[in-house]
């Protein structure tokens, strides 16, 4: 029997990997992909401004979990597995009476079947650590809790949505917190495409392109048609299970979060899709729904992935813990001037020991190059890599760093960026400014570069 709206909300995670902001029709795709987020978007609470805390799988996953930056997990790369005594939502819910579930990519362990041990604290557990090697887009394999492969018939977004509606099915009498990983709209490794179901490739051949993607070319051409066609799959998902809450009478108490790991750049930023600093790698699309954050309108404040546990916590009824280094946005959601940090910070790593602040008007990307990505979590001396005014360059196609009418703003946050990163936890660096010439523009006044 549904329980009443009176009791602690249900928790569900609607997790998506690879995923660019602006696949979605609020932010501005014109191709009608995701109109059940854009609905909910205009009727709860969307994040507009949402960005990773780190651009890559594991991290970012980490950070989802535990509510702390890559460096202070251990997970600043994938392969490394989150330390079993970390504190991740699991245990913070479990501790509070709910029970748990897992669905999906995990991504934080060293086997495909991963230990009780390694899980996290969930305690109902479907999925595989990197489910692009253990599956394919048409052939869906993961591991239940006692480590049997299990397989899923149907396209693997729909195996997943069908899995998750059975637990929510399953645990409806009681507080139940769900996270369900989806792989997609990630490329699947072996071959290298984005595969969506059959017959929704075709209809977004040669459609619009982003701007950053269209001047910038990258895999674009060979790659969007299929990852739109796997954005529109998982929309239709994320419609399935708010139908099914809404058909159990769940809807009303249940909180929805969804959210993404990271963007994908189609290999214009380096040789990949992401680890980069750029807003083709970092935005993701979030919206939260349910008790709390019905009517909340659009956050045009800067959050970042670790604001979303306390968040979730926060909003559950649940203390945050100290330990978590992001805030609950719900304060922000209740009443849209309440003070918030005038930038998210980032760190990068694999491809290159990199740190960055995106502020509302700039972002601003440190590299160490004597530090090979994937062999160093962080380094005690950066260079400066990487200015852009979004304001004038939203897609980032002219990199100002070495330009001398910019020096106060690379001044104001340099020293913004090394406060971000002792926040963190991290030593403070040293930053050693870029090599400028004379760009032939006036000089940014001091007033201008505080945005």
């Amino acid at each position: 029997m549904a329980r009443t709206s009176t009791d602690h909300p249900n928790v569900i995670v609607f997790f998506t990997d690879q995923q660019r902001w602006d696949t979605t029709g609020v932010h501005g795709n014109p191709l009608g992909l995701t109109p059940n987020f854009d609905r909910l978007a205009v009727r709860a609470t969307h994040v507009y401004n949402a960005f990773t805390c780190q651009p890559v799988c594991g991290p970012a996953r980490a950070s989802l979990q535990t509510g702390r930056y890559a460096l202070e997990t251990g997970v600043w790369r994938n392969g490394i597995a989150l330390d079993p005594k970390e504190r991740t939502l699991a245990h913070y819910f479990r501790d509070a009476g709910y029970t748990t579930g897992y669905i999906g990519k995990w991504h934080l362990a060293n086997e495909q079947a991963v230990p009780v041990a390694e899980r996290g604290g969930y305690q109902t557990w479907l999925a595989s650590n990197v489910l692009e090697f253990s599956s394919e887009p048409y052939h869906t394999v993961m591991y239940d809790e006692v480590g049997q492969a299990v397989y899923l018939p149907g396209y693997r977004v729909d195996a997943q949505t069908d899995a998750a509606i059975r637990y929510i099915d399953a645990h409806q009498a009681v507080p139940f917190f769900l996270f369900v990983s989806y792989l997609e709209p990630h490329h699947q490794n072996r071959i290298d495409d984005f595969v969506p179901p059959d017959g929704y490739r075709e209809p977004y051949q040669g459609r619009w392109a982003p701007p950053d993607l269209a001047a910038l070319g990258g895999s674009m051409h060979q790659h969007l048609a299929g990852y739109y066609g796997i954005v529109k799959r998982l929309d239709e998902a994320f419609g399935r299970l708010l139908d099914a809450l809404k058909s159990l009478d769940l809807d009303e108490n249940t909180i929805v979060l969804f959210t993404s790991d990271h963007g994908c750049h189609f290999k214009t930023r380096n040789s990949e899709y992401k680890r980069s600093c750029h807003e083709s790698a970092i935005r993701v699309p979030t919206l939260i729904t349910g008790p709390g954050f019905e009517g909340g309108g659009r956050i045009q404040e800067l959050v970042s992935l670790v604001d979303l546990p306390p968040t979730l916590l926060d909003a559950a009824g649940i203390a945050v813990p100290s330990a978590m280094q992001g805030r609950s946005i719900l304060p922000l959601v209740r009443d849209k001037t309440a003070a918030w940090p005038a930038e998210v910070f980032l760190q990068i790593s694999e491809s290159q020991v990199g740190r960055a602040i995106r502020t509302h008007r700039w972002k601003y990307s440190v590299n160490a190059p004597e530090r090979p990505g994937g062999t160093d979590p962080d380094s005690d001396h950066y260079i400066e890599e990487f200015l852009y005014d979004l304001q004038a360059d939203p897609y980032e196609l002219t990199n100002l760093i070495a330009f001398d009418a910019y020096d106060e703003v690379k001044a104001f946050l340099r020293q913004r960026l090394l406060q971000r990163m002792e926040e963190a936890g991290e030593t403070r660096p040293t930053i050693e400014p870029a090599r400028t010439h004379p760009s032939g523009q006036r000089h940014v006044c001091p007033d201008e570069v505080q945005s």
